[in-house]
């Protein structure tokens, strides 16, 4: 690709470094360069219309240009722009939205703590845990366990937490606090005859025997995201959830529940612990809670560490943690106003109706000869593309089919995310029938050229 001098692809070339991006295949390609967004469509700066079927990164709920949160973020701006939550000053946006939060959440959550991200959440996550065990006198109990293919940020902490290898090589990454046990993705990792509930009991055995591998009296915490999200889009069995929590409180470890995908209706339920019978000690929060359109996320955790930090801060002086941003007037303002547009316009219902369209849709792809599965729980899902139906055989390498794939949707208007080999669906709460067959339909067109193009030896 030619890039034309000054041009916005090659000031960005010459000054960006992109997250998750080969940087030198970066210089050769340059950007796609996003220039306004309106509903479920982005428009690049060349006018190309797409089809946002990621609702950006798995987080524009209320689509994209919607008026009443630039209004909103105006209003906040025009009274209070910024100010800070440290040393007990607060704004009364935080202070609405973190009451909104505890109101609105599972049962037994009942404070909140403001970052900018959820990589940032997690990561405090890791630092109350640390410092509430600390307070209350188990200062050996600090280990967390994660599981494999999970993703919860990018941070030291939270990156380790992680279960994906591109995000540990080269970063010296995990941390030895953070382990991690199977996922629990039961297409690719049940054993030959394996039903759904004999592979749930085996990881919640595989998640006991860990726990005493470490020590219960080491183990802290257990995270994971309800329906593993950035590793594939991947559902839990059914009672996958309630054995591992019985795990935990058998050998009192706290259960983390990272919604940041997963939270604001994505499953057809406000929060996915709703739809799993979660009850968790602490849960994360972010990505919709304001349609990604100001950076905020939430730690909500109990009062029974709420009581251990807080005898912990008196003690010390403080609790030393915080962000210059953490409970930003202008996100918060932002944050109610997207949660009054998902209450007002009944799209925690919507995306439970259209996940079933969606699902209804894709389910014939299921016996095309170049897919494995097909799989979802509410609006979102995936196909996952393989080189042998049979013997569930990758490809390889990995990954190489779902990026052709993925380049190749651009041409056809269509923005999905491809992870390894799987493709992903999660577009905005706002859609409609018509724009889930829109959606299906481009899928099937890039699909059919996809397998032409591996049947003709992938040149």
């Amino acid at each position: 690709m030619t890039l034309l001098p000054n041009s916005a692809q090659a000031r960005d070339v010459a000054y960006l470094l992109h997250p998750a991006t080969n940087a030198r295949k970066h210089e050769r390609t340059g950007p796609i360069v996003m220039a306004r967004g309106e509903g479920i469509h982005v428009y690049d700066d060349a006018g190309n219309r797409y089809v946002e079927a990621m609702a950006g990164l798995w987080s524009v709920a209320v689509g994209f240009g919607e008026p009443r949160l630039v209004d909103a973020a105006a209003r906040q701006m025009g009274r209070l722009p910024y100010y800070h939550s440290f040393s007990g000053k607060s704004s009364e946006p935080t202070i609405d939205l973190a009451e909104r939060l505890v109101k609105m959440s599972p049962v037994g959550l009942d404070r909140v703590f403001f970052t900018n991200s959820g990589s940032e959440a997690n990561d405090t996550v890791v630092k109350l845990v640390w410092f509430y065990n600390n307070a209350i006198g188990r200062p050996e109990k600090k280990k967390f366990i994660a599981r494999q293919n999970g993703y919860h940020g990018i941070t030291i902490a939270s990156g380790s937490l992680t279960g994906l290898p591109t995000n540990h090589r080269g970063f010296d990454l995990p941390l030895p606090q953070m382990k991690h046990v199977s996922c629990p993705h039961h297409y690719r990792y049940a054993h030959e005859g394996e039903g759904e509930e004999a592979f749930a009991d085996r990881l919640a055995a595989e998640l006991e025997a860990r726990i005493l591998e470490e020590g219960p009296e080491t183990v802290a915490a257990f995270i994971g995201e309800p329906l593993i999200g950035a590793g594939g889009v991947l559902p839990p069995p059914a009672t996958y959830w309630e054995k591992v929590q019985a795990v935990c409180r058998r050998h009192d470890v706290l259960v983390v529940a990272d919604e940041v995908i997963n939270g604001f209706g994505r499953l057809g339920t406000m929060f996915a612990c709703d739809h799993y019978g979660i009850r968790p000690d602490v849960l994360v929060v972010s990505k919709q809670l304001t349609s990604s359109y100001m950076p905020i996320a939430a730690v909500l955790f109990s009062d029974a560490i709420y009581q251990g930090v807080a005898d912990g801060s008196d003690r010390l002086g403080t609790f030393g943690h915080g962000f210059t941003a953490s409970g930003h007037p202008v996100a918060a303002a932002v944050a109610m106003e997207n949660l009054d547009i998902i209450e007002e316009r009944g799209l925690v219902a919507n995306a439970a109706a259209m996940g079933e369209h969606l699902r209804a849709r894709l389910a014939p792809f299921a016996d095309h000869p170049l897919v494995g599965e097909v799989r979802g729980a509410g609006l979102i899902a995936a196909v996952e593309l393989v080189a042998d139906r049979a013997t569930k055989a990758k490809f390889d390498p990995v990954g190489a089919v779902g990026a052709w794939f993925y380049a190749r949707a651009h041409d056809h208007g269509l923005i999905i995310r491809a992870v390894g080999d799987s493709i992903c669906f999660c577009p905005p709460l706002i859609v409609t029938a018509a724009d889930i067959d829109d959606i299906v339909d481009r899928f099937a067109a890039v699909l059919e050229e996809t397998a032409a193009w591996v049947a003709a030896g992938r040149p």
